[in-house]
């Protein structure tokens, strides 16, 4: 029979804490929410995340709720399976006088009782902790358990919670807290707040790490201990005596989750450990594979790393991936290089980053642009750390001049810059990698406006391809000679450069550098009025349709603009800027959208509404300057166009309603807020009106919207997120942000129930 001992009459086990509870507000509130209903709630998190102590925090908060007792089970110490439920019997008081099965004792015991168990640190004890919940949980109706684990116990009616990383906010107060503690002259000021802010960054917002943190800061200064992070695993010790050994350095801690991994786990736990920021599925495949862990366990193997919260997932530009904390990765790093892995592993890191680079160059012109610069992006952390990976400088040169369009198109124009400058000043030898890292660096440079550096460089490309023998370089230097030309105002020389470097790459059978220059020659045709831009811009919209690409089109429906504009057509000036400013949503090319916003800021000029034309000239100007560069930088017909609009707009304003105005448009920042604003519908209000359009009512036509857009205004009124949304149509957060900013710009609203209310109310069919 059972015999409880006299502390079974007592509220429970739950410690009293030693340290006030720090932050984590919004999680207490939902784990007791998830917990009125869930009989079991496993909150899981990579070690030092603090599910302990969440935990306990819950079950304090909840123990008058459980009229039997809130009990907590440390399961640390125990190493056999066969233990779990003996530590049970132990910490509930129950003395085990049966000869019945100690977890059979257990469960009648908690028959009819209304209490709360934790089970904390059940990682290494899974399939036990599962086996024992899902008997007690089973014999006793008003039982609740929360376990706390680097994965999931897996049984049926299992909720699962997990514990992220701190809050900025909270993880400065933590430090601030434990830092007191033991040195109580300690305040984040106004001087040491951005410094305070850095170190708890860098310890991925770990409780923790930011408490063995704060006991460093005894003696080292906040800037001292940032800097000695190099080296976490030495600096962050000397954690609490009476704390579980594997508590008391961060070492210890992160050892713990090593040795519960399986020997491939750990390969994988290594290798990914090359990735800097996160990394796709595709990428850690391609570099995890091989030498003991096969290309078709890679995933499952991973999935296992994210049940153990050693890998979490997350979505970086609409994307599905996966990242370490760098607490993690930096000792997966240590091991793969005591493993004698780990130049092998960063060559292969090099080499997915080189392919995915040279990919999407060679592709350019056709469909999938905008994706392809969503996923470099989302690799540029990785892409960084493989050019700073110079074993093989010519490697890093092609990888360097491979993201040409990242660097240029992508909004990453100073990036590219510095990177190509290193990658060139340690590779001097005349190698075909450093000509087309020569032409990738003129090209960067032109987009800033630095003709001269450009020149130099173009140059030396001419001479290295001169040497080798290399007609398909040779013809993209006369290109980019003819660019230089064009900004400069040189439009014959600029002509015939495009004419040669169109016909050589047409000669080579180069269909990518074809493209490029038959999209300049178009472009230079329109902008000095030539009679064949008609035929030649029209083609090439045409097939940009036809295939998807958008980014050149975008180009040519802004130069045939700017020629309506020089003819006099200022309503088709406006539809050709209009139209190039939504071909480029979702790029991030600054200098292009600030020349669309330019055009568009003419003919609204010319229109009569000057007040929006000092606001798209504001927005253009932020564009100019996030560039490093301005207007006065590129062909100076546009630049005294510009000068004749301003000039206008400030007659008509004055100069502090223009001062005003142009600060306005500024303030929309960013190449997709700048667009977002210029589509705006146009007002039909007078010029100083700052009313806005009038807004749709009830019973406007849903026709005012594009098919995929009365699709998300739908979903919209039915209460489901961008992300719910996107899931629905197969589509990217992303994407549906921009439709759902385009819905609200064309009806005049400032918030997604409008949306709704509208919808509703227009009551249109189902799309």
């Amino acid at each position: 029979m059972v015999v409880p001992t006299s502390v079974i009459s007592e509220a429970g086990n739950l410690p009293a804490a030693l340290t006030p509870f720090v932050g984590r507000r919004r999680e207490v509130a939902e784990v007791r929410r998830a917990l009125a209903t869930a009989r079991l709630l496993t909150l899981t998190g990579v070690g030092g995340a603090g599910k302990t102590r969440l935990a306990l925090e819950v079950a304090a908060a909840s123990c008058d709720e459980f009229v039997d007792g809130a009990w907590v089970v440390d399961l640390a110490p125990v190493r056999v399976p066969s233990a779990v439920p003996d530590a049970v019997a132990v910490a509930l008081g129950v003395r085990d006088l049966s000869a019945r099965p100690v977890l059979e004792q257990l469960a009648g015991y908690l028959a009819g009782r209304h209490a709360l168990i934790v089970l904390d640190n059940c990682e290494h004890l899974v399939e036990a902790c599962a086996e024992l919940a899902k008997t007690l949980l089973s014999a006793a109706a008003g039982l609740r358990m929360v376990a706390t684990s680097r994965q999931m116990l897996g049984i049926i009616g299992e909720h699962v919670f997990t514990v992220s990383s701190l809050a900025p906010d909270e993880a400065v107060e933590l430090l601030c807290a434990r830092t007191t503690a033991v040195r109580p002259d300690f305040q984040v000021t106004d001087a040491n707040r951005d410094q305070v802010q850095r170190l708890c960054a860098d310890l991925d917002g770990l409780p923790l790490a930011i408490e063995l943190a704060a006991a460093r800061l005894r003696t080292l200064t906040v800037d001292q201990a940032a800097d000695r992070l190099a080296d976490r695993f030495a600096l962050l010790t000397g954690g609490c005596r009476t704390a579980a050994p594997r508590q008391r350095t961060l070492r210890a801690l992160v050892d713990w989750s090593w040795e519960l991994c399986t020997p491939a786990e750990r390969l994988v736990w290594n290798r990914l450990s090359v990735f800097a920021g996160s990394f796709g599925l595709d990428a850690a495949e391609e570099v995890c594979a091989g030498e003991g862990v096969p290309a078709y366990e890679v995933l499952d193997l991973l999935d296992r790393l994210v049940a153990q919260s050693v890998v979490l997932t997350c979505d970086v530009e609409g994307l599905p991936r996966y990242r370490l904390l760098e607490t993690i990765r930096r000792y997966g790093r240590e091991r793969l290089a005591e493993s004698g892995e780990e130049e092998r592993l960063l060559l292969r890191h090099r080499d997915f980053c080189l392919g995915l680079a040279e990919r999407v160059d060679k592709g350019w012109y056709g469909p999938g642009q905008v994706e392809n610069l969503a996923r470099l992006r989302a690799e540029h952390g990785n892409l960084l750390a493989a050019l700073a990976y110079d074993i093989d400088p010519q490697a890093r040169l092609r990888l360097a001049a491979a993201l040409a369009f990242h660097w240029c198109v992508g909004g990453f124009l100073g990036e590219g810059r510095r990177q190509l400058d290193q990658a060139l000043m340690v590779a001097p030898e005349p190698t075909p990698a450093r000509a087309r890292a020569l032409v990738c660096a003129s090209w960067v440079a032109l987009s800033q406006g630095d003709l001269a550096v450009a020149d130099r460089w173009l140059d030396e490309a001419d001479a290295i391809g001169e040497q080798l023998g290399d007609p398909a370089l040779l013809a993209d230097v006369r290109g980019f000679r003819g660019v230089s030309a064009h900004y400069r105002g040189q439009v014959g020389e600029a002509m015939t450069r495009y004419e040669d470097a169109l016909a050589a790459q047409t000669a080579l059978g180069d269909e990518r550098g074809a493209a490029g220059w038959l999209l300049a020659l178009a472009c230079l045709q329109a902008y000095v009025g030539d009679p064949r831009a008609a035929e030649t811009g029209g083609h090439l919209i045409t097939a940009a349709e036809a295939t998807g690409e958008r980014w050149g089109r975008a180009q040519v429906l802004l130069a045939l603009g700017f020629d309506a504009w020089q003819r006099g057509d200022r309503e088709e000036t406006r539809a050709r800027a209009l139209a190039a400013l939504e071909s480029m949503r979702g790029f991030n090319d600054h200098s292009a959208v600030a020349r669309m916003l330019e055009v568009l800021a003419w003919a609204t000029a010319a229109a009569g509404d000057r007040e929006r034309a000092a606001r798209l000239l504001g927005a253009g100007d932020t564009l100019w300057r996030d560039a490093g560069t301005a207007i006065t930088a590129f062909d100076p017909r546009m630049a005294e166009h510009h000068a004749c609009c301003e000039a206008e707009v400030i007659a008509a304003l004055g100069p502090a309603a223009y001062e005003k105005a142009f600060a306005e448009g500024g303030l929309h920042g960013g190449p997709d807020r700048a667009i977002a604003f210029a589509l705006e519908p146009r007002t039909d209000t007078p010029a100083d009106s700052d009313t806005g359009p009038a807004a749709p009512e009830p019973g406007t036509a849903p026709s005012l919207l594009t098919r995929r857009e009365r699709e998300v205004a739908a979903l919209v009124a039915q209460g489901m997120s961008n992300r719910q949304i996107g899931s629905a149509l197969g589509r990217s957060p992303r994407t549906v942000d921009g439709h759902v900013k385009n819905i609200l710009a064309k009806l005049g609203f400032g918030s997604r129930a409008r949306i709704a209310s509208w919808w509703t109310a227009n009551q249109p069919p189902t799309p």
